[in-house]
């Protein structure tokens, strides 16, 4: 089995509990609990490399997955209808998938939201008046609601990267220098 095919399975499995929280908490009105609990859930992730591995590892037995996620989705304060989920993937063994259980319930609800993320990837920490410029530039290209979601990497030395949907903006100089070298080597 491939590497794709498991990411693919992984966002398969992810999919299906995604859809199912979203619909619950839809019909309950608690879409804004449920943005919040998502964006909690993936600082977390990102910052734990406990929680990583507890997710990931093997060597816990259903019973330590369990106990641990709701206890962990205690201490969040998160819903009842995402902590059973939680313990039920956990139960399941399908506690891996929790990454691509937040990016996809994101998904869900910027579409209900008529939202679009786009990905910002700069050498350098924007202001909060640079992010605002950014984000109104980008809902009049795109006619939509646009939520910044934004990283640094120092190597792109200036610029920025911007990917909106399947649109990609690479103003970055270290693309400039590379494609700059190209054409040297094409005279040369």
């Amino acid at each position: 089995m491939s590497v794709a095919n498991t990411a693919s399975i992984s966002a398969n499995i992810a999919g299906r509990y995604a859809q199912a929280v979203f619909d619950l908490v839809k019909e309950e009105g608690a879409l804004d609990r449920l943005s919040t609990e998502v964006e909690s859930l993936r600082a977390t992730l990102d910052d734990s490399a406990d929680l990583r591995t507890l997710i990931g590892s093997p060597l816990y037995s259903r019973e330590d997955q369990e106990s641990a996620i709701v206890a962990i989705a205690g201490r969040m304060g998160l819903s009842p209808v995402m902590t059973n989920t939680l313990r039920l993937m956990a139960q399941n063994r399908r506690l891996f998938t929790l990454p691509q259980l937040v990016e996809r319930l994101g998904e869900l609800i910027a579409e209900e939201r008529g939202e679009v993320t786009a990905d910002v990837v700069t050498a350098a920490p924007l202001s909060e008046d640079q992010q605002r410029r950014l984000t109104e530039t980008l809902a009049q290209k795109s006619g939509r609601t646009v939520k910044l979601n934004t990283r640094v990497d120092e190597s792109l030395i200036g610029g920025m990267i911007v990917k909106l949907g399947s649109q990609m903006i690479d103003s970055s100089i270290r693309s400039k220098l590379a494609s700059l070298q190209n054409v040297m080597k094409e005279v040369g």
